[in-house]
């Protein structure tokens, strides 16, 4: 039976680390933020290397829709999708995925404001998505029937092994230790927004350290921050604890 991960993840939340790891499996392909393209044509949002992204991509909603519910690439028994919720901005949604396991990855707001500001000049908290993810989290659970699987980019790198093993269970996969260690450079399965966005993982191997002093932030970003506060601790709330 193929089992396809649909994990929703807001902006610097190490949501491509989290690629990498599933990537390290050997039973699993894994596909970078399908419908960014189909995102930007719509929202005519101008982010880094938006013209060379919405070249690189299928830009229609309907078709990407279906092409992450269609045959898995390589056969694969395992498809892990990193999406991201504020990119759902057409009529197609997490409702249009009810044969997913669905999953989301969250991370303080400051920290995201802080790692956001340094790839891109203007943040609002409309483009960190908490809100959206909220809404996703709630859908989820009306899909299933079941409580959310939600797990905190802090919690996973003060214990990658624990947190991976605690959502592979939750996901009804078993467990790989290929998903604590992976091969630096970049991959064929990157987006071509890889070049700005993932310098710092592209050299990595792992999972970084555990995250410590909270950045200080300049007035406007942490008033970002706190709009967003609220949602995130709702979120945490249902995170995932060990």
């Amino acid at each position: 039976m193929t089992v396809r991960i649909a994990m929703w993840s807001g902006p610097r939340n190490i949501s491509t680390a989290m690629m990498r790891s599933f990537g390290g499996r050997s039973d699993c392909a894994v596909s970078d933020e399908p419908f960014y393209g189909a995102f930007l044509k719509t929202t005519g949002q101008r982010q880094p290397m938006a013209d060379a992204v919405i070249a690189s991509m299928d830009c229609d909603w309907q078709s990407v829709a279906k092409a992450m519910s269609g045959p898995v690439p390589d056969g694969k028994a395992i498809w892990y999708q990193k999406h991201m919720p504020h990119h759902m901005v057409r009529d197609v949604s997490i409702a249009d995925f009810p044969d997913h396991r669905h999953a989301f990855l969250i991370r303080d707001p400051e920290r995201v404001v802080a790692s956001y500001t340094l790839k891109r000049v203007e943040v609002t908290a409309g483009d960190l998505g908490y809100a959206r993810q909220l809404d996703y989290v709630d859908q989820a659970a009306q899909l299933t029937g079941k409580a959310p699987i939600i797990l905190d980019s802090a919690d996973i790198l003060r214990d990658p092994e624990a947190h991976l093993g605690a959502l592979c269970s939750a996901l009804g996969i078993s467990w790989d230790a290929g998903m604590l260690a992976w091969q630096a450079g970049a991959r064929e399965s990157d987006g071509i927004w890889a070049s700005h966005w993932y310098g710092r993982v592209i050299e990595t191997t792992g999972f970084g350290q555990a995250e410590s002093t909270v950045p200080k932030l300049g007035d406007r970003e942490q008033a970002i921050a706190d709009q967003c506060r609220d949602t995130y601790e709702k979120l945490s709330a249902l995170r995932i604890r060990l």
